[in-house]
Order: C-alpha cells, then sequence, then structure tokens
C-alpha cells in the first residue's frame, strides 16, 4: 500500500502523535506510518494510548534491557477488584501472576522452574516429533480446493506441541485457543463491555479447567511439564496455586498466539518473494536464518508497554517518573534504516540481523528457542511438499494492534499435487 493513514498528524515540537490504531491503512501496512514517526521524533507521545513510546531500534532494545523498567504493575491492581471493574475480577485475578508480569525475586524464582523446558538443547529434541506433525498436517491438505493455512496448519503445530510439553489433552485445544482468543483481546485498543466479559469468564474458566487438570494430575504424575510444576508447588513451596493456574495459562498463551501468526506472516513473506520458495529452506542453516528474516521482517507482535520504577530519560531530554508506562514498538524497532541496511528488504542471512521480536533482557521471551524450531521445521515441510503453493486471495491483518497478524491465508497449490 505505501500510504501514510489518514489519521496520522504528527506535531514536531511537541512531539504527540495522532495515529488510530484501527485505521485499516496502518492495520495493514503500519511500515510507512512507522518511518514517518520515526523520522520525526523517535520518542513520541501517542495520543490514543496515552503512552510515551519509543520506535528506534537503539532506544528500544536499550530499554528492554533497563532494570528501571519491568513489567509488573507495582502500583496495582489491588487484591480486590478496582472499583468499576468488578465485572473483569477473574481476569485480574489472572492477569498479574504469569512469569512474564513479575520481577525479581519472584521472577527469577518462576523462570528457574520451568527454562529447563525451553531451553536450546530440550526443544531441539522436539524437531522429529514437530517434523512429523507437519506432515501428517500436509497429507490431509484438501487438493482440489483453497484452504485456509492458519486453520489447517499455522495453528495445530505450536498448539498441539505446547499441549504435548504440558501434559494437557490434545482434545481440550480448541477450548484453549476460544479462551486464549478472547483473553487475548483484552490488550486490544478500544476493547469493548461484550469483550471483557467474555476475557473474564474465559480467564474463569480456563482457570476451572486447568484446577481440576492439577487435580487429576496429582494422582497420576508424569514427565511433563504440568508435573514438574505441581512437584516443585507441592514440595519445595515454590509455586502458590495461583501462580501454578496463572503461569500455565501464560505458557499455553503464549506458546501459540504468537507462533500462529508468526507462521502465517512468514508464509505470505515468502511467497511474496516470486520464485522457488525450496530456496530459502534447502538446508537447515538456509532454513534458519529464513525464519529469523521472518521474524524481523513481519512480527507479530508490535507494542510491549513497560513500567518505570524509577525515574528514567527515554531519549533527548523525556523523562519519566516512577509509576508511568512506556511503549516500546517492535515492529518500528525492527525496520529502523538506523540499526537494518535496507530494512524493507527480504534478506535471509543478512550481516546486521539482531531482531527485537522475542524482546531482551530478563524479560526475553523463554519460548523462543521452541517458536523458531516450529517454523523452521514446519515451514520447510510446507515449502518442499508444495513449492507450488500459492495466495487463493488477497490477505489481511486483523484489526487487532499491537498483535500483527492475519485474519486467514486462503492458499492453493498450483498443481493441485502434494509431493
Amino acid at each position: 500500500m505505501n500510504a501514510l493513514p489518514l489519521s496520522l498528524s504528527i506535531d514536531n515540537q511537541s512531539r504527540r502523535v495522532r495515529l488510530d490504531p484501527h485505521d485499516d491503512v496502518f492495520v495493514q501496512d503500519p511500515w510507512p506510518a512507522y518511518d514517518a514517526i520515526r523520522a520525526a521524533s523517535p520518542v513520541f507521545f501517542w495520543e490514543e494510548y496515552g503512552l510515551w513510546c519509543c520506535a528506534g531500534y537503539e532506544d528500544v532494545n536499550r530499554l528492554l534491557r533497563d532494570r528501571r523498567l519491568g513489567r509488573e504493575n507495582r502500583w496495582g491492581p489491588p487484591l480486590n477488584p478496582t472499583p468499576g471493574r468488578e465485572h473483569l475480577a477473574a481476569f485480574e485475578a489472572v492477569e498479574p501472576l504469569p512469569l512474564p508480569n513479575r520481577e525479581p525475586p519472584a521472577h527469577t524464582r518462576l523462570r528457574a522452574l520451568v527454562n529447563k523446558a525451553f531451553v536450546s538443547r530440550q526443544v531441539e529434541r522436539l524437531r522429529p516429533r514437530i517434523e512429523t506433525m507437519a506432515h501428517e498436517l500436509i497429507d490431509a491438505f484438501p487438493q482440489h480446493e483453497p484452504f485456509d493455512l492458519l486453520e489447517s496448519f499455522a495453528t495445530p503445530i505450536p498448539v498441539f506441541t505446547i499441549c504435548d510439553m504440558l501434559g494437557v489433552p490434545r482434545d481440550a485445544s480448541d477450548r484453549l485457543l476460544d479462551w486464549s482468543h478472547a483473553i487475548v483481546k483484552m490488550y486490544m485498543h478500544g476493547r469493548s463491555r461484550a469483550d471483557e466479559d467474555a476475557a473474564n469468564a474465559a480467564s474463569l474458566a480456563f482457570s476451572d479447567f486447568l484446577r481440576a487438570l492439577i487435580a487429576e494430575r496429582r494422582g497420576h504424575v508424569g514427565d511433563d511439564l504440568l508435573s514438574v510444576l505441581i512437584a516443585a508447588r507441592d514440595h519445595g513451596e515454590k509455586l502458590t496455586d495461583d501462580e501454578l493456574v496463572t503461569s500455565v495459562i501464560l505458557l499455553l498463551n503464549a506458546g501459540h498466539e504468537a507462533t500462529v501468526h508468526q507462521t502465517g506472516n512468514a508464509v505470505r513473506t515468502i511467497l511474496s518473494q516470486g520464485g522457488d520458495p525450496r530456496r530459502f529452506f534447502a538446508k537447515p542453516e538456509a532454513a534458519e536464518v529464513t525464519v529469523e528474516e521472518c521474524l524481523r521482517f513481519d512480527a507479530p507482535l508490535h507494542l510491549f508497554t513497560r513500567f518505570v520504577y524509577e525515574p528514567v530519560e527515554l531519549a533527548d531530554g523525556v523523562v519519566l517518573d516512577a509509576g508511568k508506562e512506556v511503549g516500546l514498538l517492535l515492529g518500528a524497532a525492527n525496520r529502523d534504516p538506523a540499526s537494518f541496511s535496507d530494512p524493507g528488504a527480504f534478506r535471509p542471512g543478512r550481516v546486521d540481523q539482531k531482531n527485537v521480536t522475542f524482546g531482551a533482557g530478563i524479560h526475553f521471551c523463554i519460548g523462543a528457542p521452541l517458536a523458531r524450531i516450529e517454523m523452521q521445521m514446519a515451514l520447510t515441510a510446507l515449502f518442499h511438499r508444495l513449492p507450488g503453493l500459492c495466495l487463493a486471495e488477497d490477505t489481511r491483518y486483523r484489526d487487532i494492534y499491537h498483535f500483527h497478524g492475519l485474519e486467514r491465508v486462503m492458499v492453493r497449490t498450483r498443481s493441485n499435487a502434494i509431493l
């Protein structure tokens, strides 16, 4: 599209920006707006969000690592429902406690429990299982009609993988997806009361499901991650009941939500390059650098927020006091021309690869090694089996900023054949 959103206005003197995150031009093609904002002021106040934000790579990378900022809201919400938000009691009971939303020492304690399951050497063992799953899904593709690759391929792989790791039955995946999607809408700008009610109901149902599963698992302890977490809580007194439930919700949600849409975005990116897509996956090393460039080029998460714990200068004299929030624009940072050569070009193996798609610092995504392997194996199988894959219709991104993923990816094979 390469057009600026009509809702975009920039006051260079005050560094204040107006940009409707629901503006369809911005939703479908955010890069021109990011470029215009960054050129005017990499640090700016986004009126619609009421936040100071950073759009430059160096600032975003630095602040993600700055221990004066963090994920934990030290000023609320209180233990009792916030006045006027009583209808969100179940959501607020879940939202503050998971691993990414805590700071040391709680963060250190929680991360140590789950880190062993997600380090590279552990998830490397999942490669054969993920590859087998990818081929089974490809075998089931329709051969004579278009189909949605998000639903048929991009979603099952990460959902089933994280369910298997945690020991959650795969036949519960549809419910988990419904609950996850409802909860995610709480982070959308301009959410409705209906969205809030749905998120609260999903939080309650999700928690009840896990509490029942935990009670059942105590009598049938296995070697899955859920059993490990239960044992730690029961014997090591390292996890409270609420921390256990909310951490598993987080792992299930984070274990698929971003990977599903990163896979869809990657398929769109690779097909847009033209030619034989197998060239990007000729060897494991090629798949690795291709996936890394997909992560930079079209990331599925565009905005992280951090709380300020003590006064910090963002850049150029903009100082935030303790208690404020700052927005860090990951998508914009990944395309900063000051840090990436020709950032709008898709170049696997680029020498300046240093994307912040998974964050940085102590809150760097614990599932990053797993997500990378899932994409490497899934996309390699997909394009080697279906080199004639093509889009059956134009793609559109969902109106749910700060997430950045496609509504669907309708594809077909030119030869109607699967190798």
